[in-house]
């Protein structure tokens, strides 16, 4: 225990600095002070939130004054549907299944609220049957999608 003198410290390891450390302001001036090469890049759009700024395409479609929407299936469809439906006696659930599809998706077409689309009207007019071809208003009431 002689040999130890408590006046000198040993440093066995010492760690470099972080990456936040070393991209700071106060570490690219100290690297440019001793002569150390720095490279630098900017990187495009970093650290910035670019999905949401205002370019001239949006403000012109802000000043767009037709109003753009998806057509619906008509009201007349929708009783059509419904009528077809409760004369083979079953419930939305039971369509939704028959045709593998979910029974909001009924709902939706009975209340008018659904987008048509020609592979589940294919479906529901295959599962009702024959009440589908006595109206003749039908076809002219969907747009072909």
């Amino acid at each position: 225990m002689a040999e130890s003198d408590w006046d000198t410290v040993t440093v066995l390891r010492k760690k470099g600095p972080t990456a936040a450390q070393a991209k700071s302001k106060q570490a690219i001036i100290a690297a440019q002070r001793r002569g150390e090469s720095i490279e630098t890049t900017k990187k495009w759009s970093a650290g910035q939130n670019k999905q949401h700024l205002v370019t001239k395409n949006t403000a012109k479609l802000d000043r767009e004054t037709e109003e753009l929407h998806h057509e619906r299936v008509s009201l007349e469809v929708g009783k059509v549907i419904q009528q077809g439906r409760q004369n083979k006696g079953m419930t939305q659930k039971d369509l939704a299944t028959k045709i593998n599809e979910k029974p909001q998706v009924i709902a939706d077409y009975e209340s008018g609220k659904a987008i048509p689309n020609n592979q589940v009207m294919g479906k529901i007019e295959r599962a009702i049957g024959e009440l589908w071809h006595s109206v003749s208003y039908i076809s002219t009431a969907l747009p072909v999608v």
